[in-house]
């Protein structure tokens, strides 16, 4: 298999101080892109540069650092929209998915659902994607429905349609499963879902990084994303809704920034985004977010796509080599994410001792215990790649398993 030669991740992999790195007196190989990305230097820059010589709150002052704050601040947001085909003004800043997710359980379902109504998740969702719809659930009388998924990881999408019975009123689905890397049909959901009525909430987490998202185009209701796995900082995300569902939703926190006039006889709040952005966001982070938006947009994503397909392709054929091992989900269509357990060994013993090799792998229920037990096994390995992945990281990756697996038999 020949790898895109426009694209090169040793030259990008400079980008990334990280890489400069030892861990055990070895070559760092980070394998747990999904988990977080990694920072090149120019989000490390921005983040830098906003505080030794921007700092300052946003949308409050009117002095030079504070309208330069705010100019950094709403640019980032203009750009993130960008990057999903929105417009700025759809688009919430959040801390991540999981209070996107929240948003939405709050001020748009809790308000709606009552009891006999039902929310349907897929048997792959992250917990951040269940347990907000539970306690909405608890609190409703409404009920929650779960969609099935094959053997090999892929959505059963006949039970899927079966499922979306007219009791149905909001459909939450993951674009990119966390765990097995399956891409999800979301375009063809949404569209089923709008046939029936349903809203949808797509759980956007793991696709940003790593290929295009038009958020139109999916024809969903709402999009939920986390930054720092699109290689910005800790603590950013957004929601996108339709606007329609923005304006008709009541906020979810009260406090400064996103009012429009408050008195001790009312309260009037601002338009969205700002009416569910209370207080001092994290101005920074968005800033930095800004600068991973732009140099992904450098790169490109269908370059980035085309990449990782190739790389992941690569590790599950070196994989196989491996005696015992056993590939968790084999999705047609998947991210450069796969789960994995050698035959002996326990996840945390296998990751434990890779990391001894310098190899960066996550172990655990990924938050997806529902789908742990679909599998049966309490925990997996999970090897993640991003943009600056290469050949010789799953090279040194599966002589590594191997070293391993010797010392577990």
């Amino acid at each position: 298999m020949t790898m895109d030669a426009t694209f090169d991740p040793v030259r990008l992999r400079k980008d990334f101080p990280i890489f400069e790195r030892q861990i055990h007196g070895k070559p760092l190989t980070y394998l747990d892109s999904a988990n977080t990305a990694q920072r090149p230097q120019v989000v490390i820059d921005a983040v830098d540069d906003y505080y030794r010589r921007h700092n300052a709150n946003v949308a409050r002052a009117v002095h030079a650092l504070g309208e330069e704050a705010t100019g950094l601040y709403e640019g980032a947001r203009r750009k993130l929209a960008a990057h999903i085909g929105a417009r700025a003004d759809d688009l919430v800043l959040t801390s991540g998915t999981t209070q996107s997710i929240n948003l939405i359980a709050y001020s748009w379902a809790l308000p709606r659902l009552k009891a006999g109504d039902s929310i349907l998740v897929s048997r792959m969702e992250h917990h951040a994607n269940i347990v907000p719809w539970q306690l909405v659930a608890e609190r409703t009388g409404a009920s929650i429905k779960v969609a099935p998924i094959h053997e090999n990881g892929e959505l059963d999408i006949d039970a899927l349609k079966a499922a979306m019975t007219p009791d149905v009123k909001l459909l939450a689905v993951t674009h990119v499963s966390n765990v097995l890397g399956t891409v999800n049909p979301v375009a063809m959901i949404c569209r089923e879902a709008r046939q029936r009525g349903i809203v949808t909430v797509i759980d956007g987490s793991q696709a940003l990084p790593h290929r295009a998202v038009d958020v139109p185009k999916i024809g969903c209701d709402f999009y939920a994303l986390t930054g720092h796995k699109m290689f910005g900082p800790t603590g950013t995300g957004a929601l996108w809704a339709r606007r329609e569902l923005l304006e008709a939703m009541p906020p979810f926190f009260g406090g400064g920034e996103m009012i429009r006039e408050v008195s001790f006889e009312g309260t009037t709040f601002a338009d969205p985004p700002h009416k569910f952005e209370a207080g001092t966001p994290n101005i920074a982070g968005f800033i930095g977010l800004g600068a991973a938006v732009d140099y992904l947009q450098t790169i490109g994503m269908d370059a980035i796509e085309r990449h990782e397909s190739e790389l992941c392709a690569y590790a599950l054929d070196a994989m196989r080599s491996v005696k015992g091992l056993r590939i968790i989900g084999e999705a047609k269509e998947r991210a450069a994410v796969i789960s994995f357990l050698v035959d002996g060994a326990h996840a945390h013993d296998l990751a434990t001792l890779l990391d001894l090799e310098g190899v960066a792998v996550r172990s655990g229920h990924h938050c997806a215990h529902p789908l742990m037990q679909f599998y049966g096994v309490p925990a997996t390995c999970r090897a993640s790649m991003a943009l600056y992945s290469t050949r010789e990281d799953i090279d040194r990756f599966v002589t590594a398993l191997d070293k391993v697996r010797g010392l577990l038999a």
